[in-house]
């Protein structure tokens, strides 16, 4: 089998996993045998196997030898003992005699150490050059994996559905629907990638909504982070049931979220209430949150709220990419997508490079990145 036609599709593989591996990378691994046979495997979800032991354990189950056999996967096999065993050391025990790798694992529990490990073992180890396609792919599906290793800040992705003209709302706060369910639908698989959710209290004052992934199958719900400076949050808003988790951040201290009429009743909910002010202003310190969400394993952050809140993002370098749903309509005066300004000089003007313009439905969507 050529190498090329024994890396394709281990990428869209590897795409399986979405939804279902984080706050692990999304891996795939192609064993291809001795005797021709080919078995694969992606990662599970977390404290699961990864994807050389799904991938091993298919050969095994059908009586397969994987002696002297040759492992592609998508991303470096880990070396260290974390929820699971080393993958390094599974591929060495199966006597795995070649090890393609896609890319190098940032990770500093690994970063060339599983390569290496496989090499002091025998084994022949071959890293693809950045630019391969498949080490580009891998890339970008684990953009927010190698960014919060690199960065300790997850991956933000603003996505805003505009019209033509840049509204996102009516003046009297209609934004109900601009774009077509087939955008709608693109949307919530995006929402599928992320660790969590974020939004702020207007827009969850203005729409009330779910934030939740309904129009896609996923197997678990990502988290939802509301900004709530001031605790206005009712124990009654759709964002707080089940199924998911809710993580409020608000500006007030502990000493008034202990004596705010709303606490209590968020607690009663399930969602979790933190003071995270700034130093010099009641506002929520987006920095501080941003950290903390990485902290907790949050690769990718999809943010879905207003115009305010994606200015304030955007005025503080907090996003990395911008997801814009482009409605073939001229809505006219309304919020625009996001307060930035007024600016009096064009190099004042926050710059992006477009990445992707893709139709979806009747609407088209753009992707841009810093």
């Amino acid at each position: 089998m050529s190498h090329t036609l024994a890396l394709s599709g281990l990428n869209e593989l590897a795409a399986q996993a979405v939804g279902l591996s984080d706050p692990n990378p999304r891996v795939a691994c192609r064993l291809l045998l001795a005797d021709g046979r080919v078995f694969e495997g992606f990662t599970q979800a977390a404290g699961g196997p990864h994807a050389e032991v799904m991938a091993l354990r298919a050969a095994q189950a059908a009586g397969a030898s994987t002696q002297g056999a040759t492992a592609l996967v998508t991303l470096e096999p880990c070396s260290h003992h974390g929820r699971t065993p080393p993958c390094c050391d599974a591929l060495i025990a199966a006597g795995v005699a070649r090890v393609v790798v896609a890319l190098q694992d940032p990770n500093p529990l690994v970063s060339g150490q599983g390569m290496a490990r496989l090499r002091a073992a025998g084994v022949q180890v071959e890293l693809l050059s950045t630019t391969h396609p498949l080490a580009v792919a891998s890339r970008e599906l684990n953009v927010g994996f190698l960014h919060r290793m690199a960065h300790g800040l997850p991956w933000v992705r603003l996505k805003v559905a505009a019209s033509l003209d840049g509204t996102t709302a009516l003046t009297n706060g209609v934004s109900q629907w601009i774009t077509g369910p087939a955008a709608r639908a693109d949307g919530h698989a995006w929402r599928r990638r992320a660790g969590a959710v974020l939004t702020g209290m207007g827009t969850v004052a203005a729409d009330d909504p779910r934030l939740d992934v309904r129009l896609v199958p996923t197997a678990h719900q990502p988290l939802r982070v509301v900004i709530d400076s001031r605790l206005e949050l009712l124990p009654t808003a759709r964002i707080l049931p089940p199924p998911g988790q809710v993580l409020v951040f608000t500006a007030l201290s502990p000493e008034q979220l202990a004596a705010h009429p709303h606490h209590a009743a968020l607690l009663a909910q399930g969602a979790t209430v933190l003071s995270r002010p700034e130093a010099d202003r009641p506002k929520v310190d987006l920095g501080t949150v941003l950290r903390e969400l990485a902290a907790c394993g949050v690769n990718e952050l999809h943010v879905e709220a207003g115009h305010q809140l994606n200015g304030s993002l955007l005025k503080a370098g907090l996003v990395n990419e911008l997801l814009v749903y482009l409605a073939p309509k001229l809505m006219g005066a309304g919020a625009g997508m996001a307060a930035l300004g007024p600016f009096t000089a064009m190099d004042q003007a926050l710059d992006w490079r477009f990445v992707e313009a893709t139709p979806v439905g009747t609407d088209l969507r753009l992707r841009l990145q810093r």
